[in-house]
């Protein structure tokens, strides 16, 4: 299996002093399954400011593992009650992320599906804020009842 898809990203921080600051992404990639884990792969753009970066979202086992490769390299594991460590490699330095998922949320099969991620983040020891992630894959030309939720456009 190995499809081409739409991934519809909505992610939300909102910083230690409740300014929110919503990011969201609609962009083609690819999914695919290897051994029990679902693969999303898309490149990501000026509208993010990771221009030149491709994201994967490995997806197995109520863990969702982010990783990022080019301007930005980082890895980060999401699993629900637990804290991670990981790097955050740019072009203006390193940095040590600590990301604690309160909540993760995976409803995918072998045609797409919807993964939620609640999380805390921390960055060289300080709180960054908090975070949602939602995003929506699907294949190329198909949109049903479940797909999209706040994506949806009425014709």
């Amino acid at each position: 299996m190995n499809k081409n898809v739409i991934i519809s990203v909505k992610g939300i921080q909102t910083s230690a002093n409740n300014d929110k600051n919503i990011l969201e992404l609609v962009t083609e990639g690819k999914y695919y399954r290897k051994g029990n884990a679902y693969f999303v792969t898309y490149k990501e753009s000026e509208v993010t400011g990771m221009e030149g970066t491709t994201t994967t979202l490995k997806i197995s086992d109520g863990v969702v593992t982010l990783m990022r490769f080019g301007s930005v390299n980082t890895q980060f594991i999401f699993e629900q009650g637990q804290k991670h460590m990981s790097y955050y490699d740019t072009q203006y330095g390193t940095f040590t992320m600590m990301v604690t998922a309160r909540s993760v949320s995976i409803d995918v099969n072998d045609t797409g599906g919807e993964i939620k991620v609640d999380y805390k983040l921390e960055i060289d020891n300080n709180k960054s804020g908090e975070n949602d992630l939602h995003m929506f894959i699907r294949e190329v030309g198909q949109l049903d009842d479940k797909c999209c939720g706040d994506y949806k456009t009425s014709n």
